[in-house]
């Protein structure tokens, strides 16, 4: 079951723009510890503010832990991480050995949430990484995502998260783990949002946002809006959706449009069964997207790093937000409508069976070698469609 906490504060913030001067400003403000948990941290002009920030709150005595992923993170500069280290932020590397030419499945579990925590009173949770919006391939207009700040009781719960990972990576590094006192007292606002925190890691919470996902749709009863990056989903998140589909609920999908990897057509190949039970499929071409978020009947929404395919459901620590407000879900919803209106082509069945045999022959080509790198890796496609 998702443990939902009355009593939140919740803000939705749109890309970049809005999250960084947000977290920026709640930094400079620390007392006693800041967590940032991420999947990219790229040394750029955002990557340089963070990390200037961060030096800035280590100065004042303030614990400061970074931890990025291994992969994710490969290419940010030694002497950065020295820098960083040096004035006194702690920084560590979820899963430093990454060799592509080991079929482990241990190392392609990553770390993909993104969080921040502010002296247990503030946080941060959503999909957007320590990268510049305009860091993107050939130019292009800045990329889509979202993330959520935080106050109030559900604090409780991202902060044990946050140091139980610290913790554990920590341990496997052989460092000594040392955290601030903080006063672990959350305000709880009047008419505040019923909120949970559901994150997936490969012990106790290893479908937890998967199932979150699956009992919404279940109970849908008008509409089902999912945005998201890469959309590979296992064949009960097809069945929920078509379900929802056949039983009269609008379900629409607003799906990346630039393939950013090869894999990611993969998608292409469920787009004739999902079109023929009359779910609607937009493709969002006017830049890169990378939301992963989700409104159900304006009154349930979803804010976060997971993904819909393989990677997120099966091998990686992802962490959304779950939402039941009327007034949240409204205004995220409205952020989806704009993006499928301003920057999307809708993709009809008729088109898509006629003029695009090449595409989906490409497309099952994609899907097939998919699942057989799972199996290469471990996981059987009982596994996979389970997911």
């Amino acid at each position: 079951m998702v443990n939902f906490v009355q009593g939140n504060k919740i803000k939705l913030l749109h890309n970049g723009e809005e999250y960084f001067p947000s977290l920026v400003n709640e930094i400079n403000r620390a007392e006693r510890e800041v967590y940032i948990q991420t999947y990219i941290y790229e040394y750029d002009k955002t990557g340089r503010l963070i990390g200037e920030v961060l030096k800035s709150a280590a100065a004042r005595l303030v614990r400061v832990h970074l931890l990025v992923d291994g992969f994710g993170s490969r290419y940010l500069p030694k002497e950065f991480v020295e820098d960083l280290q040096q004035s006194g932020v702690e920084v560590m590397f979820f899963r430093p050995k990454i060799s592509p030419w080991t079929f482990k499945k241990n190392r392609l579990r990553r770390l993909h949430r993104k969080i921040c925590v502010i002296d247990a009173k503030i946080a941060y949770v959503g999909g957007i990484n320590i990268i510049d919006d305009n860091n993107a391939p050939h130019k292009d207009p800045p990329r889509i995502d979202f993330a959520v700040r935080i106050e109030g009781p559900l604090l409780l719960q991202i902060h044990d998260s946050v140091r139980r990972l610290w913790r554990h990576v920590a341990w496997r590094h052989l460092k000594p783990v040392e955290f601030a006192p903080v006063l672990r007292e959350t305000q709880s606002f009047t008419h505040g949002i019923n909120a949970a925190f559901v994150m997936r890691d490969n012990v106790l919470h290893r479908s937890d946002i998967e199932k979150a996902y699956l009992i919404a749709i279940g109970k849908a009863k008008s509409e089902i809006v999912i945005a998201n990056a890469y959309f590979i989903p296992g064949r009960p998140f097809r069945k929920a959706i078509v379900d929802a589909a056949q039983r009269g609920v609008k379900v629409t999908l607003l799906l990346q449009g630039r393939m950013e990897y090869f894999l990611m057509q993969a998608t292409q190949a469920l787009y004739t069964p999902l079109l023929q039970n009359g779910i609607k499929i937009y493709e969002y071409h006017k830049s890169f997207m990378h939301c992963k978020v989700a409104v159900i009947d304006r009154n349930w929404a979803t804010v976060g790093s997971s993904n819909i395919d393989p990677f997120s459901l099966l091998l990686a620590r992802e962490a959304n937000i779950m939402v039941l407000d009327s007034s949240f879900s409204q205004k995220l919803y409205e952020e989806v409508e704009r993006l499928i209106n301003e920057g999307s082509h809708p993709v009809l069945l008729d088109d898509w069976k006629n003029a695009h045999l090449l595409k989906r022959v490409f497309s099952w080509i994609i899907f097939g070698l998919m699942r057989l790198f799972l199996g290469l890796i471990g996981f059987s496609e009982r596994e996979f469609d389970k997911s």
